[in-house]
Parts: structure tokens; sequence; C-alpha cells
């Protein structure tokens, strides 16, 4: 299951405002010296994808990784959505492949 918060619906709901209300893909994003993290972004529905439906906008994820991942949880504070899983995700200076300080 895909678990939108009251407060995160509230926030989608006004940004699609006066706009065509399109899926909202969550997806994993392996960039940056983050490391990887649970990304959204607007998107088409393709045929591999789990849909879940929350005040109206469709929010989708590739099964597979949605299977690794499940529950997912998308709640928003002041600072913008959280997006949170089961997913063992990695942090820190790995993917840039920094030796020192991170990003130097």
């Amino acid at each position: 299951m895909i678990n939108v918060s009251k407060t995160a619906q509230e926030q989608v709901k006004a940004y699609f405002e006066g706009k065509k209300v399109q899926p909202v893909r969550i997806f994993l994003n392996n960039g940056g010296c983050g490391g990887p993290s649970l990304a959204m972004a607007l998107d088409e529905k393709k045929e591999d994808d789990a849909v879940f439906t929350h005040g109206g906008v469709a929010y989708i994820m590739e099964k597979t990784l949605f299977e690794k991942a499940k529950p997912v949880k998308v709640d928003y504070s002041g600072m913008g959505f959280n997006l949170s899983s089961s997913l063992e995700l990695s942090s820190g200076c790995s993917s840039c492949g920094s030796t020192g300080s991170c990003c130097e």
C-alpha cells in the first residue's frame, strides 16, 4: 500500500488546482551525495505499475520496486514531502565516489 497523509493529499490537491490532474510517480532516485532516496514526479501510468488512489490522485510505482519498498508512506511537512518505506537505503558520500569529505 502507498499511504498518503491527509496533509500530503491537501498539498498535492493545491498543486493541481486549475491544472489537469496527472499521476504522481514514486521512484528511486539514485543520484547525489546523499545516496539513493525515494522521490516523486508527474508521469504517465505504465503497464507494470502498482496504482493507489488518494483524494482523486493516482500514486504510481513500478511493481517490482513497490514489492521491495512496501509499505510506502508519503507525508508533508513545512519543508516539503517526506517519503519513507521499508527499503534499506545507503546514505552519505558513497554515490559520488569521494574519498574525503562529502562532495569536495
